[in-house]
């Protein structure tokens, strides 16, 4: 049986809510329907970039939460309501259109203090998952000008913390988000310039690593495998990596969990390759 074929929704009822969206009684509901709605309207993103006022009320919606991050007292409600919120820039940042004007813009700096929590409630994970999307979906598509702004920014240990504190599935996307800075040249150099940077990283995966052992989250050692690769690249970080690479990936301990991934086990076995060699 075919899934059914979403439906799209009319330019008309999308400028609708657009334009409800700045009118404080009916803001909520637009919000709502819009982030539900926004893989169903064509070119949502530009919209909302383009529409006067759009980008600046929903900052607002966001920054309106921050006097309730510390003492950590968040609603459900607010949260929900900011995380709808939160969906639509990353309509916006993912977009080919307007990701780069939304990085110009600086507006992933408006999310930190949001990934800065550490509240285990569900209101503020909800957040913290919602605000990774963002940043998710801004390094999906590989741009060296995305990684280059990104390191100058604290995100790299806002998500090594959360990649240590949070949910299973905010912690895929912290370590998704480590992975692909990793992966860019001057992402992997930043990370292997100094010891304490790199060691901060290791530790981190390490520690997930022995997590992976208890939880058996084949998602999460798809990305530690990925990660330790990518390090390994680097002459000087492969040489600490053969002192603190945990045992776990080194013997048979996720034979079992990897027998039907052939490319996590490609990537392993990769790895410890390039450890054994001596040059």
């Amino acid at each position: 049986m075919q899934a059914q074929q979403p439906i799209p929704v009319p330019k008309e009822t999308a400028h609708k809510w657009l334009v409800s969206l700045l009118n404080p009684n009916e803001r909520e509901e637009s919000l709502i329907e819009l982030s539900k709605q926004r893989e169903n309207i064509e070119n949502l993103a530009v919209m909302l970039w383009h529409s006067t006022g759009i980008m600046a009320l929903l900052l607002h919606e966001i920054i309106s939460v921050y006097p309730f991050l510390s003492p950590p007292n968040l609603s459900a409600a607010a949260s929900n309501r900011v995380c709808n919120a939160l969906a639509l820039l990353q309509c916006v940042a993912s977009h080919p259109e307007t990701r780069m004007a939304f990085l110009n813009a600086h507006l992933p700096m408006y999310l930190y203090p949001l990934l800065n929590t550490t509240n285990k409630s569900r209101p503020f994970e909800y957040l913290r998952l919602t605000s990774l999307g963002v940043i998710g979906a801004l390094v999906k598509n590989d741009s060296t000008e995305v990684i280059n702004f990104l390191l100058t920014t604290e995100i790299i240990p806002l998500c090594l913390r959360i990649m240590e504190t949070g949910s299973d599935l905010s912690k895929s996307v912290a370590i998704f988000i480590i992975q692909k800075i990793l992966l860019e040249d001057n992402g992997l150099n930043y990370i292997c310039q100094t010891y304490e940077r790199f060691y901060a990283v290791a530790q981190v995966l390490s520690n997930i690593t022995q997590q992976v052992i208890t939880q058996s989250s084949s998602r999460l050692l798809k990305h530690v495998v990925r990660c330790y690769l990518r390090l390994s690249d680097n002459k000087k970080a492969r040489e600490a990596l053969r002192q603190c690479v945990p045992e776990s990936l080194k013997d048979s301990t996720f034979a079992n969990m990897l027998k039907d991934d052939a490319t996590t086990k490609r990537f392993l076995n990769q790895l410890l390759t390039n450890l054994a060699e001596t040059n």
